[in-house]
């Protein structure tokens, strides 16, 4: 099982504090069953070079690396990287994608999204460089019409989803009896899941809970659709 979304590094962004924190969220994600942890730090184009944020990124990695468990998961480093006009025109923006991989996870703007901006992500899709994964989809989801993410999904652009999403369903779904995640799960238009986890207490890991809906919902089968497409993308 893969978390392809964690704050799990100690002292880079608003995720873990320290290293006994970091710990203490790997062993929780770990008995949830997660055996693959994707550490993607928030990476700001305005706050660090892309060579300060690996910099940054590999400091904190070597705190945590000596203390881990023998059987922790195994841990790949990565990056949440904001969108801004212009991300396609950052030479180095391959340096953020997950390690061993090319998969870009990519924060979009909590708005209505510009058509520029629209454009410059399918532009990055296009261009043959990276996979596209936009992150917790369901924080803009409904603020753009569904033409746009046609457009996305047409070219390929993953989904990911926090586990938190399957476990608050919209109000306006839950009067008609329903949950958006679910539903949008079921049409492909969710492909991954991550626990965005910052900590154990306002924001701590999901996964098992919202993996127990999906299989009581939607039958184990939806859980391997999702487990396979994360190990065909790390391998």
């Amino acid at each position: 099982m893969i978390d392809f979304h964690s704050h799990i590094l100690p002292g880079i962004d608003d995720g873990s504090r320290n290293v006994k924190m970091s710990l203490d969220m790997i062993g929780e994600l770990s008995r949830q069953g997660v055996d693959t942890i994707c550490a993607t730090s928030h990476f700001y184009v305005t706050q660090r070079t892309p060579e300060h944020f690996l910099e940054r990124r590999q400091e904190a990695f070597e705190l945590l690396e000596p203390v881990l468990p023998d059987d922790a998961p195994r841990i790949l480093l990565g990056a949440e990287v904001l969108y801004f006009p212009g991300i396609s025109r950052l030479e180095s923006l391959p340096s953020l994608c997950l390690e061993g991989t090319d998969l870009l996870l990519l924060e979009m703007p909590f708005s209505e999204w510009q058509e520029y901006w629209v454009r410059e992500v399918c532009d990055l899709a296009l261009s043959g460089e990276f996979t596209i994964l936009m992150a917790h989809i369901e924080r803009y989801y409904a603020k753009q019409p569904r033409k746009v993410w046609d457009k996305l999904l047409d070219l390929d652009i993953l989904m990911q989803s926090n586990a938190d999403y399957f476990l608050q369903p919209d109000l306006i779904f839950r009067f008609r009896g329903g949950n958006r995640a679910l539903k949008l799960l079921k049409e492909h238009r969710i492909h991954l899941l991550g626990t965005d986890t910052h900590n154990l207490s306002s924001r701590p890991p999901r996964m098992a809970e919202a993996r127990d809906v999906i299989r009581n919902e939607l039958g184990q089968h939806t859980l391997d659709r999702i487990d396979q497409l994360g190990e065909e993308l790390i391998m």
